[in-house]
C-alpha cells in the first residue's frame, strides 16, 4: 500500500467519524418517531439514495454483475448478509439510546469499540502493533475500564454498540466488495424487512403520513445522513490497518460526549474526566508512534541495541 493511499484512507475515515459524531443532533430532531420506525425509514431511504447514485455514475450494470458474483460466492453472500444485519442492530440501538437520553452511554460504546477493533485486527487479521502502540492500547483500556466499572449499571447499550460496529468493521475489511456496491447490497438485503415493518405499522395505526412535514423530510434525509459517512468509512477502512481505524474512531464518541453534556445536559463526573485523561494520552502516544520522527528514533534505538549486543 503506497503512502498516498494511506493518507486518503485516513482522510476518508476521519471525515466519516466526524459526521457520525454529530449524528445524535439529527436523531434528536425526530425523537417523536419511535426508534424502530426511524430505523426502517433509514434503511429504505439509504437504499433508494444508493440506487440514485449508481444510476448517476452509470454503474448500475456493474452493480448487477456484482450481485450475480455474490450470489455464486457463498463466503461473500454470508459476509455481506451478516454485515447488513449487524449494522441494522447498531443503528437501532444507537437511535434508541440518543432519543432516550443516553448519548453519554452511546459515546462510551464507541470508546470501547476501538479496543475491540484492535483485538479483532490482531487476532483475526494478524495485524501487528508496535511497542508504543501497545502502550497506547493499555492507556485507552484503563480509561474505558474506569468508565465501565463506575457506570453504576451494566452498560448494555455501550457493549452492544461496541461489539456490533467492531464486527461490522471487520466484515467490511474481509469481504472484498467496493464501498458503493457493498452499502447498496447491505441496504437491499434488509429493505424488504423495513418495508414490511412500515406497511404493517401503517395498517395497525391507521395513520397515513402527511407528505409535506419537516419530520417526513428528515426521515427521507436519513438516507443521505446514513449513506455518506458509511461510504467514507468503507472507502477509508479498506486503505488503512484496522487498528488505525479503531483509534480514529475516538473522534466520534468525543463529539458525541460533548453534545450529550453541553447540548443535552447529561452528567459528566470526575470519573469521566479521569477516563478521558487516559484515553487522550493513549491517542497522543499512538499518533506520535506513527510520525516519521518517532519511527526514526525507534530505528536508531534498535540499531544501538544491536551494536551493544555485538
Amino acid at each position: 500500500m503506497n503512502m498516498s493511499e494511506n493518507k486518503l484512507g485516513i482522510l476518508y475515515t476521519t471525515a466519516a467519524y466526524l459526521l457520525w459524531g454529530f449524528l445524535p443532533i439529527y436523531w434528536k430532531l425526530i425523537q417523536s418517531v419511535p426508534a424502530g420506525e426511524i430505523l426502517a425509514h433509514r434503511i429504505v431511504w439509504s437504499f433508494l439514495f444508493m440506487i440514485i447514485i449508481l444510476f448517476t455514475v452509470r454503474k448500475w450494470r456493474a452493480f448487477l454483475q456484482e450481485c450475480k458474483v455474490i450470489l455464486r460466492d457463498k463466503r461473500k453472500l454470508i459476509g455481506i448478509t451478516s454485515a447488513s444485519l449487524i449494522i441494522s442492530v447498531n443503528w437501532l440501538v444507537f437511535i434508541w439510546a440518543v432519543n432516550a437520553e443516553y448519548v453519554v452511554q452511546a459515546s462510551l460504546g464507541y470508546y470501547i469499540n476501538p479496543l475491540i477493533s484492535i483485538l479483532l485486527g490482531m487476532f483475526v487479521l494478524k495485524e501487528r502493533l508496535t511497542r508504543w502502540q501497545i502502550v497506547s492500547f493499555v492507556f485507552a483500556s484503563i480509561g474505558v475500564l474506569n468508565l465501565t466499572i463506575n457506570f453504576g449499571v451494566f452498560p448494555w447499550i455501550s457493549i452492544v454498540l461496541a461489539l456490533s460496529f467492531g464486527l461490522y468493521g471487520l466484515l467490511k475489511k474481509i469481504v472484498d466488495i467496493s464501498p458503493m456496491f457493498g452499502l447498496t447490497i447491505e441496504t437491499l438485503i434488509v429493505s424488504p424487512i423495513a418495508l414490511i415493518f412500515l406497511v404493517g405499522n401503517q395498517v395497525q395505526t391507521g395513520n397515513l403520513p402527511t407528505i409535506f412535514t419537516s419530520t417526513v423530510a428528515l426521515l427521507i434525509g436519513a438516507g443521505v445522513a446514513t449513506a455518506v459517512p458509511l461510504l467514507l468509512f468503507a472507502s477509508g477502512a479498506k486503505r488503512i490497518p484496522l487498528s488505525m481505524v479503531g483509534f480514529l474512531q475516538y473522534l466520534a464518541p468525543t463529539i458525541m460526549l460533548l453534545i450529550g453534556v453541553f447540548m443535552y445536559n447529561e452528567p459528566f463526573t470526575n470519573v469521566h474526566l479521569v477516563s478521558f485523561a487516559f484515553i487522550w494520552t493513549a491517542l497522543a502516544i499512538y499518533t506520535a508512534s506513527k510520525s516519521r520522527w518517532f519511527k526514526q528514533m525507534e530505528t536508531k534505538s534498535e540499531y544501538n541495541k544491536q551494536q551493544k549486543s555485538v
